[in-house]
């Protein structure tokens, strides 16, 4: 063992609730001031290396909780000046609405169904996982020529079976569960679960100082080819514990250790200010890599995305969206989505392309110069040629999700949704993205024919257990 002890205002988009709400078209800095921002149009051709790729993921983020997102209250700079040096997609979508699933749909590049692992919604315990045979992103990218690492969580399988080291990551340092208590680093098992490699690793520090220390060396290293960084905070999931909060941590601890299961959960804690903290660090957290990659001269040929795993939980705001994690309404899968690449993409702009968390699969193994397994096709769609020419994915691309009881496809401005109740809907996202007007009597035989393409996407997946 290695040991280092150590009511809110619904007012915020001036009235503009469409699928453009998400846009705005200008980006709400700190100061509530806005941005200019313009349609995304790609750069004039030219020439840049293979990108670095850094790709950060947010836990349980919710779409509108920063504040080039539209929250009212809480104040994210960097993450707004990430959105003014590159695109803000306000289309964007998680691989599905809790998060397991949706970090095998990015390993994978592929629905978490075509999976025994990603049929848990999320993994809860020690009987699946991503399977160490199946291609992944950093296997890929690996074979490639990239340098490899994951740094944070992880939530894709447990040891002795799975891990991201078996999975194609050169290097692991993180969590392996679902959550953990960010000072005692207790899982919800009760289990220690911060891990280097396949060693438990001991720090008793703050989760988020020690993965944005990591981060930061792992970018200024002296790298001598392309390297592939997943990031992924557990900020602002659940406890709701900030830098500094010894004493609830300490209560927490205490639960666990008298046998308390729900303990992590935090049911009778956080608050609205609470949740403000947390991303809030985030976002300084967010700013320090950043910085640290700056340093390091390697900015310019770095692609920088930034996004979350899913929906917000609780405490999130989500406004004009309804739903939060767990549900296929948008505010359970649209999420908030930043990419920057100095080299290649210019900044200041905007993104209304549907897109989601395959996509981006597809497109890092594209521009990192990376074939696809021919075994194992991917279901994203690759937005390299959107990024460098301007080739808009086709009109009629479906985005297809599916979780115990609930089902969702969207095409261009048409969503078709049923929820638990079992009623099939259909919602035109373009002037109702709060998801109220049912134009299902209106459309049948559209209703019809998205509800018909969910049926062919499903056959062709694993069916859940009974």
């Amino acid at each position: 063992m290695v040991s280092r002890e150590s009511e809110l205002s619904r007012r915020t988009f001036g009235g503009v609730i469409g699928a453009g709400a998400a846009a705005a078209v200008g980006v709400v800095t700190a100061g509530g001031a806005q941005a200019a921002e313009r349609p995304f149009t790609a750069a004039p051709r030219r020439p840049s290396r293979r990108p670095n790729i850094l790709f950060i993921l947010g836990d349980d983020l919710g779409w509108a909780d920063l504040s080039s997102y539209g929250s009212p209250h809480i104040r994210t700079p960097h993450l707004d000046r990430l959105a003014r040096q590159g695109v803000r997609f306000t289309d964007a979508y998680s691989g599905s609405a809790t998060c397991s699933p949706t970090r095998f749909s990015f390993y994978t590049g592929r629905y978490p169904g075509r999976t025994k692992g990603g049929l848990a919604e999320p993994i809860a315990d020690r009987s699946v996982g991503l399977e160490p045979t199946h291609p992944t992103l950093a296997s890929l990218l690996g074979d490639a020529g990239y340098a490899t690492a994951l740094i944070g969580k992880w939530h894709c399988g447990y040891l002795p079976d799975y891990s991201p080291t078996r999975s194609g990551w050169d290097e692991f340092f993180g969590n392996f569960g679902g959550a953990l208590e960010y000072y005692s680093k207790l899982g919800l098992g009760g289990e220690y679960d911060l891990y280097e490699g396949d060693a438990e690793y001991r720090d008793l520090r703050y989760y988020t100082r020690i993965l944005t220390e990591r981060a930061s060396e792992y970018v200024q290293r002296d790298h001598n080819r392309p390297w592939l960084l997943n990031l992924n905070f557990t900020t602002p999931h659940w406890p709701w514990i900030a830098d500094g909060d010894t004493r609830e941590s300490a209560e927490i601890v205490r639960r666990i250790k008298a046998g308390d299961g729900r303990a992590l959960w935090h049911a009778d804690g956080g608050s609205i200010e609470k949740y403000k903290e947390m991303v809030e660090d985030l976002d300084r957290s967010v700013g320090q890599v950043l910085a640290a990659l700056r340093r390091s001269g390697q900015e310019q040929d770095t692609l920088v995305l930034f996004a979350s795993d899913n929906g917000g939980e609780r405490f999130s705001y989500n406004w004009p969206l309804s739903g939060n994690k767990a549900s296929l309404q948008e505010g359970g899968i649209r999420v908030p989505t930043v990419l920057r690449w100095p080299a290649a993409v210019d900044g200041g702009q905007v993104s209304r392309v549907p897109v989601f968390t395959p996509d981006w699969t597809a497109t890092l193994l594209e521009l990192g110069g990376a074939r696809p397994h021919r075994a194992y096709p991917l279901d994203g769609t690759s937005l390299a040629g959107y990024l460098r020419r301007g080739e808009e994915p086709a009109a009629k691309r479906e985005l297809f999700w599916r979780v115990r009881g609930e089902r969702a496809l969207r095409r261009g401005e048409w969503k078709y949704y049923r929820g638990r109740s079992g009623q099939d809907q259909l919602f035109h996202l373009a002037s109702d993205v709060r998801e109220q007007a049912d134009k299902a009597a209106l459309r049948p035989e559209l209703l019809q024919e998205l509800k018909a393409a969910w049926e062919r996407t499903d056959a062709g997946l694993l069916p859940y257990p009974a």
